[in-house]
């Protein structure tokens, strides 16, 4: 494709017929209320979908029956259908690192090989389960054992990003199954966060799993160092072999460290830190949960692949979702968008979400190199409902900002306890009908009949969109659904954008200049910077 050709389609996103009849419609539907739309008596029916445990109602949100085919259309213009296929079949769709994007592969449970330049990378992918699953049974078995032969009780997983933020959500949201050792995650390098967890564990039954793929991530190499220091000091250097394990891609960097390489647990650039979970990454939650369940995790997100790959776009769960994103972010101008869980175990979820897709979709470059000029990904943010209740559905309710909202609830609740599920789950419901619907003056004066000046302030203007994802429960299976229901959204929504979900490139300025200042504090030498910069420094070297 010749450079014209690429600066004409860049230039052109907003000016193609699909996004001006979008805009069009728009026009035509932004004042229309959530509660005319509701009228409509089957518009439930209309606006829902099942697939497995799973059911999607999003009838309260601002569209019609114009709007999906609309924005259908665009999807189809976006090529949604062929990059889907293409990424499924290895092709190199992560374009400026020049990678395959293969994290569906690590949860194949197909017999199909996958075969990218000329290799079937199923068996090695195998090879490292397999490998997963001996060493855990090993350590849930207490045939692992530590120098002095006692078994292990405490596992830390030392990793950073998605090498922490997966598999810690992964291990809070399952721990009803928990049945191995404790687990514990460290990932701030700010000493605090190491010191606090170390006090807690007897180096003796305590065996560290050190997350990084270069193994040369500071943050986590900076913890790993820190970490083998407390435990040489107490059981010697040849402790290392029996109380350190490795998920790395660099042997030589893992030996180095005094890892035996039998002990390093292999995974491929083709698989990126945010989507990595899938992967020996998950080892922890192997060890934490038994390699059943990690099974059934792998087995829940195929099944949301599977569904994903074959259905069409009218019937596809993570391309609805994607879409109605897109709707309102880029007609509606809503900057964030919020998850809210109703399940305490998925207390980490939004948090795990805010990274994979705003490192995924934080672009502001399209695929021709050229800068673009609308809005690319949201702000995504959360916290499990009744929490937030208190806390920021204020604003959400009657603030001045449009902010969509995801509720994800669950029909049968592991921990039947009196009244408190379906307590909380009328709450689930009653929030997304308060923000659909709102409340106005005539009905606020008919039931309160308030004065003149208080009236406005309990005004409830509605109109406020949601989706509602109802599961029947959460079990390692429906969670795995779940994240990858998620990521395929994210990934369709780079398409619309016409960006790369796949790079991460806004984090490496940070740590260049982050080396550069490092050795200048150790120096106490302050090199040129900008003023404020260069105050900072100096105030900071005065302790």
């Amino acid at each position: 494709m010749s450079t014209t050709t690429n600066t004409k389609l860049s230039q052109s996103l907003t000016q193609t017929s699909e996004w001006k009849a979008l805009a069009e419609h728009y026009k035509k539907i932004r004042k229309i209320h959530l509660r005319d739309l509701l009228r409509d008596k089957n518009r439930h029916q209309d606006f829902s979908l099942r697939v497995g445990d799973f059911f999607l109602d999003y009838s309260k949100n601002r569209v019609n029956k114009d709007t999906l085919k609309l924005l259908f259309q665009f999807a189809r213009k976006s090529k949604i259908r062929e990059q889907t296929e293409r990424m499924f079949r290895g092709e190199k769709i992560n374009w400026t690192e020049d990678r395959a994007v293969l994290h569906t592969a690590l949860r194949n449970c197909s017999s199909h090989p996958l075969v990218v330049e000329g290799l079937d990378r199923m068996p090695q992918i195998r090879v490292v389960l397999q490998k997963m699953k001996r060493f855990s049974e090993d350590i849930r078995k207490g045939f692992w054992k530590g120098v002095p032969g006692q078994p292990i009780q405490d596992i830390v997983n030392i990793g950073i990003g998605g090498s922490d933020l997966g598999p810690r959500m992964v291990c809070e949201a399952l721990k009803h199954y928990a049945s191995g050792p404790s687990i514990h995650f460290v990932s701030n390098v700010d000493g605090t966060d190491i010191s606090e967890t170390l006090k807690k564990l007897s180096p003796e039954s305590t065996l560290f799993l050190v997350a990084s793929k270069t193994f040369t991530t500071q943050e986590t190499m900076t913890n790993a160092f820190t970490a083998r220091t407390w435990l040489t000091q107490k059981l010697g250097s040849d402790a290392v072999k029996k109380h350190f394990v490795a998920l790395s891609t660099n042997s030589q960097k893992v030996s180095e460290f005094g890892i035996h390489p039998e002990n390093m647990f292999e995974f491929w650039d083709f698989v990126g830190g945010r989507y990595s979970v899938w992967s020996a990454i998950g080892l922890s939650i192997c060890c934490f949960l038994g390699y059943s369940h990690f099974e059934n995790f792998l087995e829940g997100a195929y099944r949301m692949d599977q569904h994903f790959l074959s259905s069409p776009l009218e019937q596809n769960m993570p391309v609805i979702l994607a879409l109605l994103g897109f709707w309102y972010n880029n007609f509606f101008n809503a900057a964030s968008h919020a998850i809210l869980p109703y399940d305490q175990y998925l207390h980490r979820f939004p948090a795990y979400l805010q990274q994979c897709d705003m490192e995924s979709n934080g672009k502001s470059v399209d695929r021709f190199g050229k800068k673009v000029n609308y809005q690319t990904g949201p702000i995504i943010w959360g916290e499990p409902g009744t929490n937030g209740q208190h806390a920021f559905y204020q604003m959400i309710h009657q603030g001045s900002k449009l902010i969509p909202a995801d509720f994800i609830g669950f029909k049968k609740t592991l921990n039947p306890l009196g009244q408190h599920h379906d307590i909380l789950m009328s709450h689930f419901f009653a929030q997304t009908e308060a923000l659909a619907l709102g409340l106005n003056k005539q009905e606020l004066n008919k039931e309160l009949n308030l004065s003149k000046t208080l009236l406005p302030h309990k005004i409830f203007e509605g109109n406020r969109p949601t989706n509602t994802l109802l599961i029947d429960r959460l079990t390692p299976k429906t969670l795995g659904s779940l994240i990858a229901l998620y990521e395929h959204k994210i990934f369709v929504q780079g398409l619309l954008w016409r960006i790369n979900s796949f790079d991460q490139w806004g984090v490496e300025l940070g740590k260049i200049l982050a080396g550069k200042i490092l050795t200048e504090i150790q120096t106490k030498k302050i090199e040129a910077h900008d003023p404020s910069t260069s105050g900072l420094l100096s105030e900071y070297l005065k302790k």
